[in-house]
């Protein structure tokens, strides 16, 4: 089991001119500049193309949720298997969801389900590192020794400068995550806990005015790295240095950030849609950083944090096994805020035009166990249900990319417990989102030992979402 996740994280920022270098290496999540001399040599090749504008949102729910409360319903099972909640028709003919979803039946024509994708792996580390970088691996470590979807983006795109964080995450990086020999120049700019509470501000970008008001112009900045020249790989080109330390100034100082950022820009109704909770804060912050010319947003979606609950009976994130919580419970709380926080992005990335440049993703590692399990639980002491983990089985869901969407792709057995239909790998799913992005899966990395590593060892984009 994992541990418990919500996303937050801390991150100071520096005020004084001699720590400028670091609050640069925060900005750019992680941008050393060595490191980012060599990676944009390793990048040379990778010029500019027509996908570059386009963009993924990915909801990641840590953990695993299950298939069988949210997009795959088994209403004929027997009741130790479909458990206690019913399925609702949606406006797609053919796919029935979870009764806990009523917004995302409305918009179910603007979204398709994978129903199909499976794997080999239930730990929570290696089953995250399976599904985020396509390779299997036999360590528990939550640092992946792959690079896992995001840090690869962010690799392939670090040409692009467009005034906004090219890879944003609201955590340092998925359990079984990161950028492993990719460095830390692939890692997320962080933008943790609820973006929409009140007083919140982003803390690397809150520098910018300190940082304008002191300084008359840009380049008197670049006095400041005089002294780390020598650090600098002299392979590298001085003037590529410069254009480095411009990108990560022009971040710090961006105004195209700043209200990028700024939801309080957003109306109080489009606010209340998403919902006034992390959830659905960070949903709207994913579609304003998508817009404003993000390439990758990740966007957890654990702990619901709802106040007045039963904390006995709820886990921090969707782990529900009958020891965690209790199952039924546990979603009574989460899924309006699941339901509204993906229900108003999915509408509007469709209202807003960006259907054709936005791929929106919301997964999890595996799916649950069809066979329901009751438990005393831990906290609460009373038996509860619960389901545990299962890679057999799990559910996906896709909006956006100029796809067809009211889909359902694939099928489970009766009972849910193996794909059945149209049998998928995460590969296949991570070469779909690297197709839409303009990136060839077949392009090879050095690793740390020297050999060349494709990006994906297999995976055939989904014919149905292209």
């Amino acid at each position: 089991m994992s541990p418990d996740q919500t996303g937050s994280i801390f991150c100071p920022g520096p005020m004084s001119r001699r720590s400028f270098l670091e609050s640069g290496y925060l900005a750019l999540g992680g941008l050393g500049l060595s490191d980012l001399l060599q990676s944009r040599a390793l990048a040379a090749a990778n010029t500019q193309n027509k996908n570059d504008d386009t963009a993924v949102i990915f909801i990641w729910l840590l953990g695993g949720p299950s298939h069988m409360e949210t997009y795959d319903m088994k209403p004929d099972a027997p009741s130790d298997y479909r458990g206690q909640l019913s399925p609702i028709a949606t406006n797609a003919p053919g796919l029935d969801i979870c009764e806990l979803l009523p917004k995302h039946a409305k918009v179910a024509d603007r979204f398709s389900i994978i129903r199909s994708i499976s794997h080999e792996d239930s730990q929570h580390a290696r089953g995250s590192v399976r599904f985020l970088s396509g390779r299997k691996t036999q360590s528990v470590n939550p640092i992946s020794e792959f690079p896992t979807v995001g840090p690869v983006v962010a690799k392939m795109r670090e040409h692009r400068n467009v005034g906004v964080p090219n890879y944003v995450a609201s955590s340092a990086r998925a359990y079984g995550g990161g950028s492993a020999y990719l460095g830390e120049s692939a890692m997320p700019f962080v933008v943790g806990g609820n973006p929409g509470a009140p007083g919140y501000s982003v803390p690397n970008l809150s520098l910018a005015n300190g940082l304008k008001n002191r300084l008359n112009d840009r380049m008197s900045l670049l006095n400041a790295f005089d002294n780390l020249r020598s650090d600098i790989d002299l392979k590298g080109s001085m003037e590529s240095l410069d254009d480095i330390n411009q990108q990560a100034l022009g971040l710090l100082t961006s105004e195209k950030a700043r209200e990028a950022f700024d939801l309080t820009r957003e109306s109080d109704a489009t606010r209340d849609r998403y919902g006034r909770h992390k959830w659905g804060q960070r949903a709207l912050l994913a579609r304003r950083l998508v817009e404003a010319g993000s390439s990758f947003v990740t966007m957890y979606m654990n702990n619901p944090d709802v106040p007045g609950t039963q904390k006995n009976r709820i886990h921090g994130n969707w782990d529900i096994h009958a020891i965690n919580g209790d199952l039924y419970y546990d979603l009574g709380v989460r899924m309006p805020h699941f339901d509204s926080a993906v229900a108003a992005l999915i509408e509007d990335i469709y209202a807003r035009g960006l259907d054709k440049k936005v791929m929106l993703v919301v997964s999890g590692e595996f799916g649950r166990t069809p066979r329901i399990t009751v438990q005393p639980g831990t906290r609460s002491k009373v038996m509860q249900p619960g389901r545990d983990h299962w890679p057999g089985a799990m559910s996906v869901l896709v909006s956006g990319g100029g796809a067809p969407m009211g889909q359902v792709i694939g099928s489970t057995t009766a009972k849910g417990e193996y794909a059945k239909d149209n049998k998928l790998d995460p590969n296949d799913l991570l070469a779909t989102v690297y197709r839409f992005l303009g990136i060839d899966h077949h392009h090879e990395f050095l690793d740390r030992s020297g050999r060349p590593m494709p990006i994906l060892p297999h995976g055939t984009p989904i014919a149905e979402l292209i």
